[in-house]
């Protein structure tokens, strides 16, 4: 006998709540990563998931909250990702290129989450837009908090500095390898790795890398590393 309707969503409805939510969750993220945040509705996710839109309200509150649940796992396993390849290095050099190998694995295996995480339909500003802003943030942080707890690195400027532009840069290399295919994840990796290694090994001297300039002499250079890495 085939199931009716209604004894179908009767079914539906009987699901554990903690996994109905989990399948909303799982839904709305292909529907985020196919279309953008922008173009889908809370509509299309109830009828992807088989529930009312109250419902899915009930359970979110909105469709800002919707995409930041479906971000949030994506952001916590990129930056464990990328700091956990450079925090197993031990020379800047090998910093660079185990967090830019980690960051394009991480596009690679999980194209979806890279697409959710970057999204560029998403407002400029509002919760979503603060989240994604911390996800860089945070990145940033402790990919510099890395390498300033090297013994060859001691400006926390110049690797603050060096960090956002790698992060930029690796982001704009992203978005053009996904669209072209044309090279491997990791041979695009060491595509932006020749372009940038050359000046951080000009930057590596023997005697370290130059003291901060304009922030003070004889302050301890990696000092809100290690405040950071205690907190």
């Amino acid at each position: 006998m085939v199931p009716t309707a209604t004894a179908t969503n009767a079914t539906r409805t009987r699901l554990p709540r903690a996994e109905r939510m989990e399948q909303t969750l799982a839904a709305a993220h292909a529907l985020f990563a196919a279309r953008g945040y922008r173009p889908v509705t809370m509509d299309e996710v109830a009828a992807a998931v088989g529930v009312t839109k109250p419902l899915l309200y009930n359970y979110f509150g909105n469709k800002e909250r919707l995409y930041l649940a479906c971000m949030e796992p994506a952001g916590d396993a990129l930056v464990a990702a990328v700091v956990g390849a450079v925090e197993r290095t031990s020379t800047p050099q090998e910093a660079l290129r185990a967090g830019i190998h980690a960051f394009f694995a991480f596009v690679d295996q999980d194209r979806g989450s890279w697409r959710v995480l970057f999204d560029e339909t998403l407002p400029a500003e509002g919760g979503v837009a603060r989240r994604v802003g911390e996800y860089r943030t945070r990145i940033v942080e402790l990919v510099a908090q890395a390498l300033l707890a090297q013994p060859s690195v001691s400006s926390q400027l110049q690797v603050e500095a060096l960090s956002v532009a790698l992060l930029g840069a690796a982001e704009a290399l992203v978005r053009w390898w996904l669209r072209s295919e044309a090279l491997t994840a990791s041979a695009t990796a060491e595509l932006l790795i020749a372009t940038v290694e050359p000046g951080l090994a000009a930057r590596v001297k023997i005697h370290g890398w130059p003291r901060d300039e304009g922030r003070g002499e004889g302050r301890e250079p990696d000092r809100g590393a290690k405040e950071g890495a205690r907190r």
